[in-house]
């Protein structure tokens, strides 16, 4: 068949790589200029930045999917195991380092509370179970409610309450305001509020602790061009800077997208847009599975505001992975979360990511890199004065808790922010990742891997189950590519 797949993000880039393989010809047309999407990169002045996703982990996803091209990961990249996996700072001034020797953080935990390394280890073996059973079923489709009664998910869901939130699950087993915080902003990872995310996300915990956190040695930005040259080699055809307009329907089938400047027929369609926006967008109304009034209605994770800074020095006090968590974080999310109080913070925890730690093209000689996030609400308003009041508290309150003057070594910085995430990425509101991980928007909750409108209309991506990161949309992917070898040929 002809397959046209709309953007070039990581999750468009497996499904066509794996739908060429099948012998497909597949077209993707990218608004941008460069494939990538979110994980795009940005580079000025001899400093490299991933633009969005900085965390490698669960390296066995890679292995997987880069296997059904007869490759092991290795042959195509390198990877490094972090140690210390990621450096916390509480607003107190104390620091945890979460070490790639488990043994160590159980070392720390009993330091914050009484048996705590204990506790932790009885809490990460039970998340170990969870994560196994949980595993098998990331792959399958769970496209309705009746695909949650399969045999997999049943038996893992007598395992855990599911209806009970990550938040209460971890406050009752963790009595320091600390050993909660440091397993409880795991799931900041899918964008998702401790109160409102199901407690089965613990096992993010699990995945960052005992399988570890990894880096490839140029960045993420590797695992990008890893597939690109794979879909190339599968014969895909890439039209970039061609923004597509609209999905033309006919006879309830999706027979061409149009672009500025091209029409593209095609057999099927995958979407990896932001799906919001294709589905409000570029189908006309009778053709929407998902219309305004739905998305209306969902939780989407924050923006943010994301700052690459380059320094013409290095700085001694950060590790690759640095949080900085702030006291009084119940107050943060509120502004972040509730749509009816979203304004932009004036103080708030926060993310640094050094990756000239590892990657030794991220920066000039003696230089360093930094890739600096703050959650922001998604749909505020933006502007330069914002950003800058923003940056500025964050970079003193960075200073204070490093010893170290940033500031003065500062010979690059640039913004990018709520505006940037809708005109770049077409993101809904300027959500840096799309749907939150809530219940209600988790397996067959999430939109599913095709229309229920358009019969040869699909969709891959974070907005579909598996959901949000890198490991996730691979995953998607595969299953796309499932769906439309059994319903389409």
């Amino acid at each position: 068949m002809k397959i046209s797949v709309v953007g070039g993000g990581l999750g468009g880039l497996a499904a066509a790589a794996l739908l060429a393989k099948d012998g497909h010809e597949v077209t993707v047309v990218e608004k941008n200029e460069n494939v990538g999407g979110r994980a795009g990169v940005f580079s000025r002045d001899g400093f490299v930045f991933d633009m969005g996703p900085t965390w490698y982990l669960m390296p066995e996803v890679f292995d997987k999917f880069f296997m059904n091209f007869g490759y092991k990961t290795s042959d195509l990249y390198s990877i490094h195991r972090l140690d210390p996996s990621y450096r916390i700072f509480f607003d107190d001034g104390d620091v945890v380092d979460i070490r790639a020797d488990v043994e160590e953080i159980y070392s720390v935990f009993d330091r914050l509370e009484r048996n705590g390394g204990e506790k932790l280890r009885k809490f990460l073996a039970k998340c170990g179970e969870l994560y196994e059973s949980i595993s098998k079923t990331l792959y399958l489709d769970l496209d309705s409610p009746l695909s949650f009664f399969q045999r997999e998910i049943i038996s893992q869901g007598i395992k855990i309450n599911i209806f009970e939130s990550l938040d209460s699950y971890v406050k009752k087993r963790f009595e320091s305001e600390k050993a909660r915080k440091i397993l409880l902003y795991s799931v900041g990872f899918v964008g998702t509020p401790p109160a409102k995310s199901p407690a089965f996300y613990a096992i993010l915990n699990y995945v960052k602790m005992v399988q570890g956190v990894y880096q490839p040695e140029r960045g993420i930005r590797e695992v990008v061009e890893a597939v690109y040259k794979l879909a190339k080699s599968q014969g895909v055809e890439f039209l970039t800077g061609h923004e597509v307009k609209k999905i033309e329907v006919e006879g309830g089938r999706a027979r061409k997208i149009v672009a500025n400047g091209l029409a593209v027929e095609a057999d099927a369609v995958v979407v990896n847009a932001d799906l919001a926006h294709a589905e409000t967008n570029l189908l006309e109304p009778q053709y929407r599975t998902y219309d305004a009034g739905y998305w209306s209605k969902r939780m989407f994770t924050p923006s943010a505001l994301i700052a690459y800074l380059g320094l013409d020095s290095r700085v001694n006090s950060l590790v690759s992975h640095n949080v900085f968590l702030e006291r009084d974080w119940g107050e943060n999310f509120s502004q972040v979360f509730d749509t009816g109080k979203a304004e932009w913070p004036e103080y708030a925890s926060y993310y640094v990511h050094v990756p000239s730690k590892v990657d030794k093209t991220a920066a000039p000689k003696d230089g360093e890199a930094l890739f600096m996030l703050v959650p922001v609400a998604c749909g505020v308003g933006d502007d330069e004065k914002k950003r800058e009041k923003l940056f500025n508290n964050v970079l003193k309150d960075l200073e204070t808790k490093t010893g170290e003057k940033i500031s003065d070594s500062l010979v690059l910085k640039k913004f990018f922010s709520v505006s940037d995430f809708s005109s770049r990425y077409n993101a809904f509101r300027g959500s840096a990742l799309g749907l939150a991980h809530t219940l209600r928007q988790t397996a067959f909750w999430r939109p599913g891997h095709r229309s229920r409108k358009v019969k040869n209309l699909f969709y891959t991506g974070q907005y579909t189950h598996p959901g949000i990161g890198l490991p996730m949309v691979l995953i998607s992917a595969e299953i796309v590519r499932r769906k439309i070898a059994k319903e389409m040929t």
